[in-house]
């Protein structure tokens, strides 16, 4: 195996020995002799990919964003409307939310942790300035009168807040929130809020 693939298992393997634990112990268990323990990797070696734990608890809340917005995202590019396009991201978040527990649990609890503004670069996911670029997939509607021509990060507000928060309130308690409800009223509401005036 070469340097560099080998290099790229380690990485994967902390990361998801990471997510593993931070799943079975929450954060108070979420240590990095638990992750070294559960992955088999040493310690020099987390510090050689990551630099620090915190670095790699960074990394992984990027992994985990990266995972969350590729799934919505990739439904939004198929929409034909500005509408369904919106219907799509709300859904595919929620759905992916709901059948991904633990990068969803990680994500949402993570938001405020100390890391992300020490590893702030690594906490953004693989590409710069990742953190996410939601308004480049919904362009193409605004450019066609169907979006209202909102500056970038409030259009982003506007269409991801409601639908983290559900998320987090959903994972929070459950038994308190219905999914389905959730996807219906707020593609509806998100829309009313950010379609082009008639």
């Amino acid at each position: 195996m070469a340097k560099q693939s080998r290099g790229e298992a380690t990485v994967e393997r902390l990361l998801t020995a990471a997510l593993e634990v931070f799943a079975t112990s929450g954060q108070a268990g979420f240590t990095v002799n638990a992750v070294t323990k559960t992955s088999g990797v040493s310690l020099g070696s987390l510090y050689h990919h990551f630099g620090s734990f915190d670095g790699l608890a960074a990394a992984l809340y990027g992994h985990c964003l990266q995972q969350t917005y590729t799934a919505a995202l990739t439904a939004v590019g198929r929409a034909r409307t500005a509408r369904t396009g919106i219907r799509a991201f709300v859904t595919t978040y929620l759905r992916f939310i709901q059948e991904n527990p633990a990068v969803a649990r990680y994500l949402h609890g993570s938001a405020y942790s100390s890391y992300l503004a020490v590893d702030a670069d690594r906490a953004r996911g693989v590409e710069p300035d990742h953190f996410p670029r939601v308004a480049d997939h919904l362009k193409r509607w605004i450019d066609s009168g169907e979006l209202a021509p909102l500056p970038a990060p409030l259009l982003e507000v506007l269409i991801v807040g409601p639908v983290a928060v559900a998320a987090h309130r959903w994972l929070a308690t459950p038994e308190e929130l219905d999914l389905d409800q959730a996807v219906r009223v707020l593609s509806d509401r998100i829309w009313a809020s950010v379609r082009a005036a008639d």
